[in-house]
């Protein structure tokens, strides 16, 4: 059974999109006061979608109004046809919680069969889901997912390193999800404990946060993976497993048979060229209990020109860079972690951890910047090393930090996800 999309062309495909369009704002405008409030102050009526460019006139929406209508915002159905809710992590204020019913779990487990289809997984795989379970979207989906697909599901959750080899050795797991920072974890300590001949692992999909070249290529090495795939997701969009990286490795394809995306600068809220980085904006085509219209997600990408050599139609954005408020600003520069990711990966030598610490000292902004060696490396024999990342962090991000070769496996590891940037300047 293939869960692929059956379109043969782009022009059906806009066809699904057009009707999924109507169906969203017409099923949003009668089923949500919220929505209907706000397509009412921007003079829209239902009736006046009439093609896919009418989306520009749509009212954006944001996270803001997530918490605005707390505890179940955006809610376009009666509370009866509700089967489930998840909730983000909420890190900054009240989480945000979505709503479900069972059309909803429904076309998400579809999808999510699809990832594992994408990454050419076969009903004799094995595979260790290494994420949070609970009221957190990630863990239910993947399992679900899985099961759907027809693969096995080892539902491991996250942490406990002890019993994640157990079941390495034991099951004999031949798929692993998880954080990048959690495959990083992972894949050390299968070093560590000289367990690389007794696992069977071939495969990684990881999500949840930006990782670099440099991590990936680590992360694949230490545990002999044949591939590695990068799968994106966020609570207000079902959660995990909206898309995926192909074998190609060229962008991650978006299932645009269930959502329309658009790049949009987060400045100026205008679309932005392919291949020019901007802000991703997302409006469902099918969400019954809490559709988004034009929802501004904060992730940082660029659509992908062209078609994959893949042969998909499924358009492609980039990876996730990194989100617009990660940004931090030092000496007046427009600072990304994403942008400290790539510099790192153009010099040899040193590891793919790193913690970036600012401070205020006499008034006047100072980073400085803490990164491994290579493992086999001495970092005290580094002085030189040292001096090139400050160069090439000058040239790339234009702020001279002060920079640290440390030992390479004492900066923190997390099993989730691993914070390396501190702003002591806000506290």
């Amino acid at each position: 059974m293939s869960f692929m999309p059956t379109f043969s062309s782009l022009d059906q495909l806009a066809d699904i999109q057009l009707d999924g369009l109507k169906w969203t704002v017409d099923h949003a405008y009668k089923g949500s006061a919220f929505y209907r409030n706000k397509l009412d102050a921007a003079g829209i009526t239902p009736s006046d979608i009439q093609s896919v460019d009418d989306l520009k006139y749509l009212p954006l929406t944001t996270s803001q109004d997530l918490s605005d209508d707390y505890p179940f915002p955006l809610l376009s159905t009666p509370m009866s046809e509700v089967v489930r809710i998840h909730a983000s992590s909420g890190t900054t204020g009240k989480r945000k919680v979505l709503c479900y019913t069972r059309k909803d779990i429904e076309d998400w487990t579809n999808f999510f069969a699809r990832c594992y289809e994408m990454a050419e997984l076969t009903h004799e795989d094995r595979v260790q889901i290494c994420v949070g379970y609970g009221v957190w979207t990630a863990g239910v989906s993947f399992q679900a997912g899985c099961e759907k697909f027809g693969a096995m599901a080892i539902p491991a959750g996250p942490g406990n390193l002890e019993m994640q080899m157990e079941f390495l050795v034991d099951f004999k797991t031949t798929v692993m999800c998880c954080t990048a920072s959690m495959g990083l974890l992972l894949a050390e300590e299968v070093e560590r404990r000289g367990l690389r001949d007794r696992i069977h692992l071939k495969k990684m999909i990881y999500g949840s946060e930006r990782s670099s070249d440099a991590m990936r290529s680590r992360i694949r090495k230490l545990l002999n993976l044949s591939d590695m795939y990068d799968i994106p997701g966020m609570t207000e969009l079902y959660g995990p497993g909206t898309g995926l990286e192909c074998r190609a490795h060229d962008g991650i394809h978006y299932w645009a048979d269930y959502y329309i995306l658009e790049i949009l600068n987060p400045e100026t809220l205008e679309p932005v060229a392919d291949g020019e980085v901007g802000e991703m904006v997302i409006t469902t085509l099918r969400k019954e209990a809490a559709p988004l219209i034009r929802y501004r997600t904060r992730d940082l990408t660029a659509m992908k020109k062209g078609m994959c050599s893949c042969g998909s139609l499924l358009p492609r954005h980039d990876r996730i860079l990194g989100r617009s408020d990660d940004m931090f600003i030092v000496k007046a520069v427009n600072v990304y972690p994403g942008q400290i990711d790539s510099a790192l990966g153009l010099v040899n030598g040193i590891g793919c951890e790193y913690q970036v610490v600012v401070d205020r000292v006499d008034g006047k902004d100072v980073m400085r910047l803490r990164v491994e060696c290579a493992q086999g490396e001495d970092s005290s024999l580094m002085s030189d090393k040292a001096r090139v990342v400050k160069d090439t962090i000058r040239r790339k991000i234009l702020v001279t930090p002060d920079v640290e070769i440390v030992p390479y496996g004492t900066l923190p590891r997390s099993e989730r996800k691993t914070k390396r940037v501190i702003d002591n300047r806000e506290n």
